[in-house]
């Protein structure tokens, strides 16, 4: 799974084989170290989130781990289906808003 974040906008691409895992499991995640501690890392996830009431994506920080929430029903829809982008807006701190954009990276052979 690739992470791509661009001013107010986080992008997560996966591959058909992240499709079908993340379909499996509801999860997945990328730990990428930093930093010669263990510590110094970043963890980037793709949830299913089973809690939510909210219809929309969701994305969520706390330190060093970016999560990314998809409702049960978008992700089933979208894992099970052609459909190759979900698109989501959150609204965070000073009036700003962070763009998701969660893909199927069909074409990618590397």
């Amino acid at each position: 799974m690739k992470l791509r974040l661009e001013d107010n906008t986080l992008r997560l691409r996966l591959s058909g084989e992240e499709v079908a895992d993340f379909q499996q499991t509801g999860r997945l995640e990328t730990v990428v170290l930093l930093g010669p501690s263990v510590t110094d890392r970043l963890i980037y996830a793709l949830q299913r989130d089973e809690t939510t009431t909210d219809p929309g994506l969701g994305v969520s920080y706390t330190a060093g781990r970016v999560v990314v929430r998809l409702p049960p029903d978008v992700a089933d829809t979208w894992t099970a289906s052609d459909e190759v982008s979900l698109r989501g807006e959150v609204e965070v701190a000073d009036n700003q808003v962070v763009h998701i954009l969660v893909e199927k990276d069909l074409g990618c052979k590397h």
